[in-house]
């Protein structure tokens, strides 16, 4: 018999909860009944809730680095993307953005964690900081430095303003997004959106497009 891995399990039971309840709507032993143990056993393997916490955000830090990587690009840090967009082709950027998608749309831990984080924005202060920086502050940071970035390649990008840029990019993404979170029967629909946003992103800011 396989034995039971309760340090994921617990993971697993703190996210399901997290997700429906909020962060702040879930206790120790609310995780620890979820799993079948009592919450002293619980702390065997982490110090406190938040060291729970901490531990899914790292599985979803690595889940997306895992995407990233398959698909050839790296998702955090600019620089190291400019080549790569640079000489990605239109039906390749499609892919690539399709992807991403789907992988955030889908992933459990992704999509658990996005629930909770819209759940409990209004209520806890540092949940609210992390959505705003997880969700809004850090892609669009990304989106304008690497726009900013094709900008200054003479001959690929029209000089526009890169902040406003990465907004046009990134909100209709995001906004599908939220769509297919409450109505996942439209998943179709955002995806074939999806690719008439890029393909006309591409067509009003790219030169030669």
């Amino acid at each position: 018999m396989e034995k039971r891995n309760t340090k994921q399990i617990i993971l697993d039971e703190a996210l399901e909860l997290f997700s429906k309840c909020g962060y702040d709507g879930v206790t120790v032993a609310d995780i620890a009944d979820a799993v079948g143990i009592k919450a002293a056993s619980l702390y065997k393997h982490y110090k406190s809730k938040q060291d729970i916490f901490d531990s899914i955000l790292a599985i979803a830090a690595d889940g997306f680095r895992q995407q990233t990587e398959l698909l050839g690009i790296d998702g955090h840090e600019y620089e190291n993307d400019i080549q790569c967009y640079t000489d990605m082709s239109l039906n390749t950027l499609i892919q690539t953005g399709t992807a991403l998608f789907l992988y955030a749309l889908h992933d459990g831990t992704e999509q658990k964690l996005r629930r909770m984080f819209m759940v409990e924005q209004y209520k806890n202060a540092d949940v609210s900081r992390l959505f705003i920086h997880q969700y809004i502050n850090a892609p669009l940071d990304y989106q304008c430095a690497l726009f900013k970035a094709f900008m200054e390649q003479k001959g690929f990008m029209k000089n526009l303003d890169p902040d406003v840029a990465a907004a046009h990019f990134y909100s209709p993404i995001f906004l599908m997004l939220c769509l297919c979170d409450n109505c996942p029967e439209r998943e179709q629909e955002a995806l074939d959106f999806l690719q008439r946003h890029i393909k006309q992103f591409n067509k009003l800011y790219m030169i030669g497009e």
